[in-house]
């Protein structure tokens, strides 16, 4: 096996490894949604004691969520990422070895010519490195993944000491809002959608699985009620 081969083989097997994680990301965040923004869901729990439960269950969500966002932007040289995605993208003979590798697939004649098959694919390849560069250094919103990196740096992955008050310099970290985190989400999703188009062939639209464990958190939480709350097995009535 040459060298070229070796490269679609690792790419391949890139291109799966990213696509678990959004699985994941998909199912954490979803979860995860109703706790932030469900305004029912907020005032069947209250301020009851399940409220201290349905905190930590949000955070942990929350906290999976941005570590799987981490890892798909990771620079780790051994991690599979979308910078490695990027690089394999940008290698011209890489890329017309993949080209060949998928007009192989096809049978002689059919609509799917190399030529209009190679156009397709260089389509999407923009595409892909067009959203990836977004975040890259120097992109438009490098700025989002490096807040990203910086809250899992010091407080999901590792636990930093911070500095003592009177030796403290610089100036605070600022996290990423819910909105930047969001976008970064669904452009994620949209990378990995279309690189696992340009490689493996495959369509997947995440909006279908997201809508899938939307409605699996939707009669999950429909449960989650305060003791305060009518139905709770130790519903205890407001004093009058």
């Amino acid at each position: 096996m040459d060298d070229i081969q070796k490269k679609l083989g690792k790419l391949n097997r890139t291109v799966d490894a990213l696509l678990q994680e959004c699985e994941l990301a998909v199912m954490v965040h979803e979860t995860w949604r109703p706790t932030a923004y469900d305004v029912d869901l907020h005032d069947r729990i209250g301020t009851s004691f399940a409220a201290h439960a349905f905190q930590i269950i949000r955070f942990s969500l929350r906290r999976e969520m941005l570590l799987a966002l981490s890892r798909l932007w990771d620079k780790n040289p051994a991690a599979a990422r979308m910078s490695l995605i990027a690089a394999n993208l940008r290698d011209p003979k890489l890329f017309d070895a993949l080209v060949q590798s998928r007009a192989q697939r096809f049978r002689h004649g059919s609509k799917f010519a190399p030529a209009a098959l190679s156009k397709a694919l260089t389509e999407k390849r923009v595409q892909i490195l067009n959203l990836i560069d977004k975040y890259s250094e120097g992109g438009k919103a490098s700025k989002v993944r490096e807040k990203l990196k910086t809250l899992r740096d010091e407080h999901l992955a590792h636990r930093q000491i911070p500095n003592a008050p009177e030796v403290e310099s610089g100036e605070p970290s600022v996290w990423a809002t819910d909105d930047e985190v969001e976008t970064l989400y669904q452009d994620s999703l949209e990378i990995v959608s279309l690189v696992l188009s340009l490689v493996q062939g495959m369509g997947l639209d995440f909006s279908d699985a997201s809508s899938v464990y939307k409605h699996h958190a939707k009669f999950f939480w429909a449960a989650a009620r305060g003791e305060r709350t009518e139905g709770h097995p130790n519903y205890r009535p407001p004093v009058s």
